[in-house]
């Protein structure tokens, strides 16, 4: 097949050589460990005293990774995306500090995401976080099947209504809906939440998406039973797979707690477990619509191949492909060039507020064989490929 991930011409093409050596420094600074462990501490205080440092965040890691601070500011860049055959997430990545002024707060900015995203083709989906709107230690206590207090059995049944009202009028603007996963010990109350709603919604079109984290050992089973459950009682089913994203914080817990490590010993037979699960997926595509959430190649091309070789239309709205903004242009540029439905999560929230998502970022890039390095190689190999031509 035509398809190849090494074409840096397509990948950057939207990028000047400004943009270009702008992102190659910001990936330069990631192999620095005293920037990427403490940086967003210092700019988190920097900010909360009043230091004027937010138009140089704004102006780098911020504008590399964010399409701003409101979804006004974002419009511009999903629009960039979507003059390139490519759609846009709208993710407000605010992570409050659990309050109910928060966790209203946040509800209300998720209506606002789904109104934004309704008619408009360049928002092919709406995300949220349910952690964003309720209390996580209300969700660890129902997935433990604890005794809920009176007052944490009403906190659960808000949240309840919460995602059945945003389910509900993603359904009435007919906005796909993707719910992102959550830790291990809190995952389980919300996919019972998720999977209720998909027998709502899910009917006739595929509005509700749950995330599968493949990093979690038994997720297979899961899948299959989920499945079972809805040719059983009639309904289709969303899945956006991930690899997932809490690993340190998961074998800590583990470890504290004396339980097995919920993780997959080894990268491989995480590897194996998407790429499985990605057939699996395909194999239902009777009742299943999918998104490979992943900056993996192997399991991108994977799913491009068994879209071509079973001749679907390549933009069959049940396949898209998904990756973080400002990461992995040479997956998804390439991946819409070729025709393929893909998304970018396009994060947006005040500078301030969005330092925890900025930090996870700059975190995940910096090890030797973490994102960076591949950023890093493929912007230089546009940069001197330019520079030939000159």
């Amino acid at each position: 097949m035509a398809l190849t991930f090494e074409n840096t011409e397509k990948a950057f093409a939207h990028k000047s050589d400004a943009d270009l050596a702008k992102a190659y420094r910001l990936f330069k600074t990631f192999s620095f460990p005293f920037l990427v462990n403490y940086g967003p501490k210092i700019a988190n205080w920097a900010m909360t005293m009043g230091v004027p440092i937010k138009s140089l965040i704004k102006k780098t890691i911020f504008h590399q990774f964010c399409g701003g601070e409101t979804i006004k500011e974002s419009n511009q860049f999903a629009k960039e995306l979507y003059n390139n055959r490519i759609g846009a997430i709208l993710d407000y990545s605010v992570e409050g500090e659990g309050t109910a002024e928060n966790l209203k707060k946040t509800f209300q900015e998720l209506k606002r995401v789904i109104d934004e995203a309704a008619n408009k083709p360049e928002y092919p989906f709406a995300v949220f976080k349910p952690s964003g709107i309720g209390l996580s230690s209300v969700l660890a206590a129902k997935s433990a099947k604890d005794d809920l207090s009176k007052e944490q059995q009403n906190q659960y049944e808000e949240l309840v209504e919460r995602i059945h009202f945003l389910c509900k009028h993603a359904h009435q603007n007919n906005v796909k809906l993707l719910i992102d996963a959550e830790e291990t010990w809190i995952q389980d109350a919300v996919d019972e939440i998720v999977y209720n709603n998909a027998k709502e919604f899910n009917r006739d079109d595929i509005i509700v998406y749950n995330t599968i984290q493949l990093y979690r050992k038994g997720r297979i089973e899961e899948i299959n039973k989920q499945l079972d459950l809805a040719r059983k009682f009639g309904y289709k089913i969303g899945f956006k797979l991930v690899r997932g994203a809490y690993m340190e914080k998961e074998a800590k817990r583990a470890q504290q707690m004396n339980y097995p490590n919920p993780i997959h010993d080894t990268k491989a037979d995480t590897d194996d477990d998407y790429n499985l699960a990605l057939r699996i997926c395909f194999e239902n595509r009777d009742i299943v619509a999918l998104m490979a959430g992943t900056h993996n190649e192997e399991s991108s091309l994977l799913l491009a191949q068994l879209i071509e070789n079973n001749n679907i239309s390549k933009t069959d709205n049940r396949f898209w492909f998904a990756q973080l903004y400002g990461m992995s242009d040479h997956i998804s540029f390439n991946l819409a060039h070729e025709g393929f439905n893909v998304a970018k999560y396009l994060p947006y929230g005040p500078v301030k507020e969005v330092l925890p998502y900025l930090s996870r970022r700059a975190q995940e890039n910096s090890s030797v064989k973490g994102q960076s390095s591949r950023e890093l190689s493929l912007i230089k190999q546009e940069l001197n490929r330019r520079k030939a031509l000159k």
